[in-house]
């Protein structure tokens, strides 16, 4: 008998506790500043791609899903491409990601970074390989207010992984 009110005891306190559940499309839950989603690839201010195909990002993953190929600039694109090679092809399969983050931390041009995102479902396996057009952060000066909503707090969090300049 002192176990059954012992046991209803702890089922009234339980009651009147702040419900720890949320309204979802209604209300947003605040992410750590840590949090990792989906991998972005980055501009610099004149919106010209950070990436230098250096291949650090993809050699870093320990679960080797990014996969790239590498081009050399040709005259007439130097408002595309901050330096003489670039990646022509950029791919990562977001079903062998785990959100590690080496991949940030190994690039050393700050092109590739984890946003506050969450990666999309799917139905289909090939809907999880994201291509280059699909990663490419937003043009800063044709796009500001998405450029700056797929940056989210990232202008304003602190470095601290080494990369920075």
């Amino acid at each position: 008998m002192p176990a059954i009110f012992k046991g209803m005891i702890i089922t009234f306190g339980h009651i009147f506790k702040k419900k720890p559940t949320i309204n979802y499309p209604e209300q947003k839950r605040t992410f750590s500043p840590v949090f990792r989603g989906l991998q972005i690839l980055n501009r610099d201010e004149e919106g010209r791609e950070n990436c230098t195909a250096c291949g650090l990002c993809a050699v870093a993953c320990p679960a080797e899903a990014i996969t790239m190929e590498a081009a050399e600039r040709q005259p007439g694109e130097e408002h595309l491409y901050r330096e003489e090679k670039y990646a022509a092809k950029y791919e990562i399969n977001m079903l062998r990601c785990i959100f590690c983050g080496l991949c940030e931390e190994a690039c050393p041009k700050d092109a590739v970074y984890l946003s506050e995102t969450f990666a999309p479902a799917n139905y289909q396996r090939k809907g999880f390989i994201y291509g280059k057009e699909d990663l490419l952060i937003p043009h800063p000066k044709e796009n500001p207010e998405a450029f700056a909503k797929a940056r989210g707090n990232r202008a304003t969090r602190p470095q601290g992984h080494g990369n920075e300049h």
